[in-house]
């Protein structure tokens, strides 16, 4: 009789643990992982950065690229044609032909 409450009461540890190992993965899975792939999008765009491209950086400077650094890059900001260095990071999107004649 002993052995038996003994085996009920040490397969309910895992029942406890149950909820936390589910919260856990629907925790990953509706934040971690599409955090992931944004990051991951970000990076490739980062990397596929040419001269002549128009992009928007997270202070709202919109100009196009005339030079690229390792870690930094020369935007052309009209209206005066300005030139400004600013780094890789700090650009947030790569605006298309399509969105610019909008």
């Amino acid at each position: 009789m002993y052995g038996l409450i003994l085996q009920i009461s040490g397969g309910t540890g895992w029942l406890g643990i149950a909820p936390l190992i589910f919260i856990f993965a629907i925790f990953y899975l509706v934040l971690i992982l599409p955090q992931q792939r944004r990051q991951k999008k970000w990076q490739a765009m980062l990397g596929q950065l040419k001269t002549g491209d128009k992009v928007v950086t997270s202070g709202g400077l919109r100009g196009t690229i005339v030079a690229l650094k390792d870690d930094s890059l020369h935007l052309r900001v009209p209206p005066d044609n300005l030139r400004v260095e600013v780094t890789r990071a700090s650009i947030v999107s790569v605006t298309t032909a399509e969105e610019a004649a909008k």
